[in-house]
């Protein structure tokens, strides 16, 4: 399997992907909020929005603004079903595994993290 940063590397050469970035109200968010607690953010939200075998909305169950996990679900194709089957072929139509939400997690992660080290 590809590292985070490989993975990443690859998304960036998108231009739709490459356009998400973290505005600086977002990195105050981490910044008060912590690492660990926007973890647990996108925990929830991954599990709550894309881990069904039908998420609810599909394709439209991942807000473009108001937090910094939304933000980087779309910047690293972990917004939907559809994406992540293109770009991960996480295949639609099942129930994700802890495996996969464990990986969407950290990837969203790699991505945030990367963005907070672009400004540092």
């Amino acid at each position: 399997m590809q590292s985070y940063q490989n993975i990443l590397d690859n998304l960036e050469k998108s231009d739709f992907r490459r356009k998400f970035i973290l505005k600086q109200k977002d990195k105050e968010y981490i910044n008060q909020k912590g690492l660990n607690v926007i973890k647990e953010h996108a925990y929830h939200f991954i599990k709550d929005r894309l881990a069904p075998a039908y998420p609810i909305n599909d394709g439209k169950q991942t807000p473009t603004k108001n937090h910094p996990v939304f933000i980087a679900q779309h910047a690293t194709a972990t917004c939907c079903r559809g994406c992540l089957e293109k770009w991960h072929k996480i295949e639609k139509g099942r129930k994700l595994t802890d495996y996969e939400i464990d990986f969407i997690v950290e990837l969203v992660m790699a991505w945030i993290e990367r963005q907070l080290d672009k400004t540092a």
